[in-house]
């Protein structure tokens, strides 16, 4: 029986949350193929996320949400180090740029603080991914809960957020 003949209560991702379906269904309509994984310890942060996942750090693909100018941004960024927001609003000719509240994230992803995906929101977020991450062969980014992420590579996470690489770090890795 095929995967799209299966009944859902046995497809592999009918036992994640509704969440992290979401961002399966996402990804998949772009046509990324990694896999989402779940954990029973949370992968909240960065340190967490790559200690559950035996990787580095700045292999972490962090989403974290600003507003400027009244929209919201998404930054990817390694979790290595922490976004200069002088240097973004540089780069994007734009006034200050403010990390958004915990309503503004789950206004503009429908997901929460420490699960927010690149994908699956409820509409397109502008989004910047931070060319450190382009160091990694394997990146791992949040799957929409606090303890579920997915691999991915440089190139798909540009293409499949439509995001423009960018440097948003002030630090070098």
């Amino acid at each position: 029986m095929t995967d799209a003949h299966r009944p859902s209560s046995e497809h592999p991702d009918a036992a994640l949350p509704p969440r992290a379906r979401a961002v399966v269904a996402a990804l998949r309509a772009a046509g990324a193929e990694g896999e989402v994984r779940e954990f029973d310890e949370s992968t909240h942060t960065a340190a967490q996320a790559a200690a559950a996942l035996g990787c580095e750090v700045g292999a972490i693909a962090s989403s974290l949400v600003f507003h400027t100018g009244g929209e919201a941004l998404l930054v990817l960024t390694s979790g290595a180090h922490r976004v200069d927001t002088d240097l973004v609003a540089s780069t994007l000719g734009r006034g200050p740029i403010m990390r958004a509240n915990a309503d503004q994230v789950k206004r503009a992803t429908g997901q929460v603080i420490g699960g927010v995906a690149p994908v699956g929101h409820p509409s397109p977020v502008r989004t910047l991914v931070d060319t450190a991450l382009e160091t990694h062969d394997v990146l791992w980014a949040s799957a929409g809960t606090a303890n579920t992420v997915f691999a991915t590579t440089f190139a798909e996470l540009v293409r499949v957020t439509g995001g423009t690489p960018a440097r948003v770090a002030s630090d070098d890795l």
